[in-house]
Order: structure tokens, then C-alpha cells, then sequence
């Protein structure tokens, strides 16, 4: 069976690729340009360059490869980038998102959507899966209308929202704690904030929990994400504690005080018992989180 994944090149698709190598499934991973994965003399992987905000490039591929099961984990999620370049992130994120169902809907392929905790307003915190999304800013709102649109598509669909990934970045970006890494090692002063709440996920948590969906055949909207609340600067500082640093660089901060340009949910953090009942996810504690990003020698 084949499953396609945008996004690949990214920090969750290099994990979700290195996860699905130890599957049956057949990998086609996709992202713009050039292929960073270091799967490729893997006989189940294969690369193909595609911009999905390109229609002409997704029917290209769609009809090469029909696949079976689409992850999109492709998108524009910076929140100040989307909000300053709102064109380009409804592009990404919505338009982009519709060409892949459009191209889905030919071979009726089962498409698993990533998407946010950032659908939220995060005025309650700890939302379930039926809790109504009121998103404050551009990216959440693009996101939600990606879910939308996903919710209409007439095969087989699934929606993962997920919050604060964090763990060793092999391929994609930074995340919080390889920054706070960065900045401890350069002693350079980290303005972090502690009145924003966060339910924080293990890169390889979500990974796994994503394959464990897809396998089942799930269908619907799952919560994924750790389940224990702890603020970015809460994370900041259990991050200096562990790597035995000293953490004067790191300075809480109020959202209300520090200049960005997308308003962030205070609280959001997610109930995550339906995936615990239905697919038996178990998250790993933050601590074994940092256990696993860290002690690796090649960090």
C-alpha cells in the first residue's frame, strides 16, 4: 500500500518517514526541492520534489504514484510569519491543502490531516475533540479552514491536532528546546513566556500515534499531543536543569509584553482520552522527552 507525505523534509516527516520504513507501507515522501532525508537507499522509499500549492505538480504526482493514504504534514505554521505574509500562508495552507483533495478524491486515497492546537482561542484549555475552534490568529485560521475543507472531502479523512512538538531536529527546523539549547551554550539572554499553558508532544509520540491511526483505517478528529500542562518557560528551565546549564539566560516574560505579530491562545493544551481509548496512546512524561533529545552523541 502507498502513502504519500508532504512535508517530509520537515521535523515531523523525517520521524514519521523513519517510523513508516518499519511498516509494510510503500513511502513516497514529498517536499519542495531537494530530498534531505537519508532514507534513500531504502527499498520502500522513494522522493519525488513536489509543491503542493501547485495543482499542475500534484496531478502530476497523484498520477504517478496513486496513493492510497496522503499525511499531509506540509504547511506554513510559523504564527508572525503567517500573519505578516497572509497570502502566502492561505496559499500554503488552504489552496494547497485543497489541491491535494482534489487530486485524493480521483483514487478516493484516505487523507490524514496535521493540524493545531492553534484552533482554539485558548480561553478554557485542555480542548476535546468536539470543543468548538475560535481561532485568534491568521495561521489558526487557516488551519481550521484546512480542517473545514477536509471534513467536506467525500472519501475517508482523519484530523490530527497536535501541540508544541518538540525533540531532536535531524531534518527540519529548530523547536523550542534545541533553541533553548542554542541559547544556554552561547549565553545569550532567552525571553520566554510563562503565562501561555501548553500540553507539549513528543516528536516520536506523534509520529507513532499518526501510524497507529493510519494502520487502524481511523476516521474522524483526534487529539495528540503530552499530558502534562507546563508553560514554554517552564519547559525552558526543565530543559536548563537537565542539561546541567545554568539558566539566568532564560527570562519569563508576559504574552501582553512581548512584541509579536500573531496573538497567541493562553491556554490550550488538549484531553486526550479518546486517543488513549482508541488507538492505546501513551505519551511519554517531558522528562523522558528530554531524556530522548538529548542523550543522543550525535546532539
Amino acid at each position: 500500500m502507498k502513502i504519500l507525505i508532504t512535508g517530509a523534509n520537515g521535523f515531523l516527516g523525517y520521524y514519521l518517514v523513519k517510523q513508516l520504513l518499519l511498516t509494510d507501507f510503500d513511502i513516497i515522501a514529498s517536499s519542495k526541492g531537494e530530498c534531505r532525508l537519508p532514507f534513500e537507499d531504502e527499498k520502500k522509499f522513494q522522493y519525488v520534489s513536489m509543491d503542493f500549492t501547485d495543482p499542475f505538480a500534484v496531478h502530476d504526482v497523484f498520477e504517478q504514484y496513486q496513493p492510497e493514504i496522503i499525511i499531509h504534514a506540509g504547511a506554513m505554521s510559523k504564527p508572525d510569519e503567517c500573519e505578516e505574509n497572509q497570502w502566502q500562508c492561505y496559499i500554503t495552507n488552504v489552496e494547497g491543502t485543497l489541491n491535494l483533495l482534489m487530486n485524493a478524491e480521483t483514487y478516493k486515497s484516505h487523507i490524514l490531516f496535521i493540524s493545531t492546537d492553534f484552533v482554539f482561542d485558548g480561553e478554557t484549555g485542555m480542548y476535546a475533540e468536539n470543543d468548538k475552534p475560535a481561532p485568534v490568529n491568521f495561521y489558526g485560521k487557516t488551519k481550521w479552514e484546512g480542517e473545514e475543507a477536509v471534513m467536506a472531502y467525500s472519501a475517508d479523512w482523519t484530523i490530527v491536532r497536535t501541540v508544541l512538538v518538540y525533540g531532536k531536529p535531524v531534518t527540519g527546523r529548530q523547536n523550542i528546546l534545541s533553541m533553548v539549547k542554542q541559547k544556554l551554550e552561547d549565553l545569550e539572554e532567552y525571553f520566554v513566556v510563562h503565562d501561555q499553558v501548553r500540553t507539549p508532544t513528543y516528536v516520536e509520540d506523534l509520529a507513532d500515534a499518526i501510524i497507529s491511526l493510519v494502520k487502524k483505517k481511523a476516521k474522524g478528529i483526534f487529539h495528540i499531543s503530552g499530558d502534562e500542562k507546563l508553560t514554554p518557560y517552564e519547559m525552558a528551565c526543565k530543559t536548563a536543569d537537565f542539561l546541567k546549564m545554568n539558566n539566568s539566560v532564560i527570562k519569563p516574560v508576559a504574552t501582553a509584553d512581548f512584541p509579536q505579530s500573531a496573538k497567541r491562545p493562553l491556554k490550550t493544551g488538549f484531553n486526550i482520552d479518546k486517543a488513549r481509548k482508541e488507538i492505546n496512546y501513551s505519551p511519554v512524561s517531558f522528562e523522558e522527552g528530554l531524556k530522548r533529545t538529548f542523550n543522543d552523541s550525535e546532539y
